[in-house]
């Protein structure tokens, strides 16, 4: 996942599949990068993770259960320094998430206003059913978060 543009209350990215013809596969909405954390506000730390299956039968994860009938499990990104329970899951702004990955298939251009993505469902399901079967039967997947910084545009 590359990141692109933070306005201080959103960050926008690109996540891409590697070993695959067509890379590119959605829009990722977070939350805004913070010195300090704020709970609820703060992106998380660059880096790579492990995706897992989060099999703790959460709030959450039962409202997921109720809307979605091909839903089983969240993905769950581990090991994540300072924080816990970071998911990849469907929404449009960055309230809603509490420093979770949201997916769409489209976005506004993050200059003007908070950020926004969109089809964010579609988005997640095409992830979804990309991923659970492969983490389902014990297989291994991880996830690069990459900053801004290396993203070096010329020109």
């Amino acid at each position: 996942m590359q990141r692109y543009s933070d306005n201080r209350e959103s960050t926008l990215g690109w996540l891409f599949k590697t070993g695959v013809l067509t890379p590119f596969q959605c829009y990722v909405l977070e939350d805004e990068f913070r010195e300090s954390k704020v709970s609820g506000e703060t992106r998380i730390p660059a880096g790579t993770y492990n995706l897992v299956l989060q099999k703790t039968e959460t709030p959450k994860t039962l409202q997921y259960r109720k809307k979605y009938p091909w839903f089983k499990h969240h993905i769950m990104l581990e090991n994540v320094p300072g924080f816990v329970g970071i998911y990849v899951h469907v929404g449009n702004t960055d309230s809603d998430s509490d420093g979770c990955l949201l997916l769409g298939d489209s976005a506004d251009n993050n200059s003007v206003a908070p950020g926004t993505i969109s089809n964010s469902t579609l988005a997640f399901k095409r992830f979804y059913d990309n991923i659970y079967d492969h983490l389902a039967k014990g297989n291994t997947a991880t996830i690069e978060v990459r900053d801004e910084k290396f993203l070096k545009l010329t020109g």
